[in-house]
């Protein structure tokens, strides 16, 4: 048996009803005229101060919207002029009431005293607006980095214990929707809902035909009228705020995409659609649990689906399922560009198995291919230090205007990254990122787009919630090993044409930064690697680093580091051939009778044969470090290394060279891997000759012309 949502101690187990005790009579559907007749005997705060947004049809034709439209909305109120007057109302004075409060306790020097009071009373007077405010008070309730302990406490209880609407009214609800008696759809049912949120409530039921437990999800009487209705009066806001402050943020088309997510989930047709694809793409990864839909039982506001016993996330303290969560993300954004968009605590649970489950599949979000290799290219750039490439990533995420002074932008941009990107990757957190880009923000006329607030509130609500017991982690430790990894195995054009810019710079190979992205990549813990307990460093890791790296070089995917490392390899040895020849000539002549004697450090080695050699050098060390316990640290301090001439560099290379008895544990892998990957394998040396024969034919043929 699965549970739906965290519960009160009280409700473990819950009594169930007979469904013949409270069978209704059997009613015809209400046309879309006809008025919504909530009890105010037992009603939630919600109905209890904002009953009149919906109660006798006042908004009838608001609440059976089938989709956002502005249009259609401001039509609407347009012509019910004091329902707004009254709304914009009671809007300004209830919040007007509790700022005057905060002002007064500053003023009389009880700031302190009456902090949680006032922390309870925001949370009240939330549930008094309604919906609309709710949701956005739960946008900000996952950020303890962010919100005021008092204040982050209150708005958690907004995620799932709000009031709940008569169960009277859910059971007509969903008679009416389903066109069936509740004893005909269900053999049991609890008599009160297990928990109710700000756009319905959940019941747990026994399916009459099958037996199976499921969640039967009502949405709340009124919600669409009164959000549509805050909606209307925000949006004027927000326009007017962009006119005094001269934002160049479009706030109403922020707002909008807002909008049109939470009518998207609050069609619970939809949100059974969007929860089997995500089911379908996401429910087969390790430690994923995402519940089955019943499409054939769901309708615009009832909505059917399994029972996913469990407790919220945020309780259990499970860092393992935050890393679990982040791989998700990562493979929502980036994989399939179809993510979960409102992912706040009680959407996510640690399941009665140890699995992370995913709830509430309303709020979804689409991000396009051409976003999601800009989004991958812009933490490339941040991480290298890359401030002008980042510049062009914003143009290209649609936070920069194309008109934008790229220098001047760069500049400010280094400013404002320098700091947090120099404590490394692993250390970046998102309060790092946004230190001072505000004021940067307003001078070059940053915009942000509506689908990005979405995006980044994926990532940064599970940072929030790993913060709350971790307040070390950075969720962008755990997601760039990830991206690192993406970057050197995506066959996208637009990723390895990126990956390519960013290993050669100006014609030389960058070892460092093939370096810092393999050392990344190892870290990333993929599916595969997704595990409870981390194995102590062994000979049994060190073997399935070298493991891991081989199989990624001789597969499809690595197919494109494959190439570049082969090429770098073969001008090192071409240049350690040329070397060798010199230094053996040099030698053989200084016997000869009429020798004159050079320099010992003398050789005709150009620079970019030096560079070549240097290289190779560190493409050995590399390849040595992973073959010891702690290979994650394989960068190495080369401060020095310009002042090593040719003959010291070749000496290098000829000691890392030396060093065979270390390939052992590579050749020991070789039998575990596939058999298209040793055909590889034995392909390697073909392609390294036939490579540095092209180089000596090339070498010889420019010889013999200059």
């Amino acid at each position: 048996m699965h549970l739906f949502l965290p519960i009160p101690t009280k409700l473990t187990s819950p009594s169930y009803l007979p469904c013949q005790r409270i069978r209704q009579p059997r009613r015809r559907a209400r046309p879309p005229s006809a008025s919504i007749n909530v009890g105010s005997g037992n009603d939630d705060t919600f109905t209890k101060y904002s009953g009149y947004l919906f109660r006798n049809g006042v908004s009838s034709e608001a609440e059976f919207l089938t989709e956002y439209d502005v249009s259609v909305i401001a039509a609407i109120y347009r012509r019910k002029p004091l329902l707004v007057l009254r709304r914009f109302t009671q809007i300004s004075t209830t919040f007007g009431r509790w700022f005057a409060q905060r002002y007064l306790d500053s003023v009389y020097e009880r700031s302190d005293e009456m902090f949680k009071i006032r922390a309870a009373e925001l949370r009240m007077l939330l549930l008094e607006l309604g919906p609309a405010f709710v949701k956005i008070a739960q946008a900000v309730s996952s950020r303890p980095d962010v919100i005021p302990p008092a204040y982050l406490e209150e708005l958690s209880l907004l995620q799932d214990r709000i009031a709940p609407f008569s169960t009277e009214e859910a059971f007509r609800i969903i008679e009416k929707e389903l066109g069936m008696p509740v004893d005909m759809l269900f053999s049991e049912i609890t008599p009160e809902p297990i928990a109710a949120a700000s756009l319905g409530q959940v019941y747990q039921a026994k399916l009459q035909a099958s037996g199976k437990v499921v969640a039967v999800k009502v949405q709340r009487p009124g919600v669409q009228a009164a959000i549509s209705l805050d909606i209307y009066i925000l949006r004027y806001l927000a326009g007017v705020a962009r006119r005094v402050g001269k934002l160049n943020t479009d706030l109403q088309a922020v707002l909008d995409e807002w909008a049109s997510s939470l009518f998207r989930e609050m069609d619970y047709r939809a949100e059974a659609r969007n929860g089997k694809k995500f089911r379908e793409l996401y429910g087969g990864l390790k430690d994923v649990l995402v519940p089955e839909m019943y499409i054939d039982l769901t309708s615009r506001r009832v909505l059917i689906m399994e029972w996913v016993e469990g407790r919220r996330l945020s309780e259990v303290k499970d860092l393992y399922l935050v890393e679990v969560g982040v791989y998700c993300s990562l493979s929502q954004l980036l994989d399939y560009g179809f993510y979960h968009a409102d992912p706040h605590p009680g959407n996510l649970l640690r399941s009665s198995d140890g699995k992370l489950a995913y709830l509430d599949f309303g709020m979804m979000g689409e991000f396009k291919q051409e976003l999601r290799d800009g989004f991958i290219e812009a933490c490339l750039h941040l991480v290298n230090r890359d401030f002008d490439g980042l510049a062009n990533d914003f143009v290209t995420l649609g936070l920069l205007p194309p008109t934008a002074q790229k220098d001047e932008v760069t500049k400010a941009l280094t400013g404002v990254f320098q700091n947090a990107v120099n404590k490394g990757v692993r250390s970046i957190s998102f309060g790092d990122l946004s230190g001072n880009l505000g004021v940067t923000m307003y001078k070059f006329k940053f915009r942000i787009p509506s689908y990005f607030s979405l995006v980044i509130r994926s990532l940064a609500v599970l940072e929030g919630i790993a913060i709350g017991f971790d307040p070390n982690y950075k969720v962008l430790s755990s997601s760039y090993p990830w991206i690192a990894r993406k970057v050197l195995t995506d066959s996208s054009p637009k990723l390895r044409t990126t990956l390519q810019t960013l290993l050669y710079k100006d014609g030389i190979f960058q070892i460092d930064r093939l370096e810092s992205l393999l050392t990344e990549s190892l870290r990333a813990r993929t599916e595969d690697t997704l595990d409870r307990n981390r194995a102590a460093e062994s000979d049994d890791t060190r073997t399935k680093v070298i493991k891991q790296v081989l199989s990624f070089t001789l597969t499809e995917k690595g197919a494109f580091v494959r190439e570049i490392l082969l090429q770098e390899i073969a001008k090192g040895i071409d240049a350690l051939s040329v070397a060798t020849f010199e230094s053996v000539t040099l030698t053989t002549t200084s016997r000869l009778p009429l020798f004159i004697p050079h320099s010992s450090s003398t050789t005709t080695l150009g620079k970019e044969d030096i560079t070549n050699l240097r290289t190779l050098r560190r493409l050995l060390m590399i390849l040595s470090t992973l073959q010891k316990p702690g290979s994650e640290q394989l960068r190495v301090d080369y401060s020095e290394e310009n002042k090593i001439n040719s003959v010291e560099e070749v000496s290098l290379v000829l000691n890392e060279m030396s060093s065979a008895p270390d390939l052992l544990p590579v050749i020991s892998v070789i039998p575990e891997l596939p058999s298209e990957s040793q055909q590889q394998l034995l392909q390697l040396p073909v392609d390294l000759a036939s490579r540095l024969l092209s180089r000596a034919v090339a070498r010889t043929i420019r010889r013999l012309f200059n």
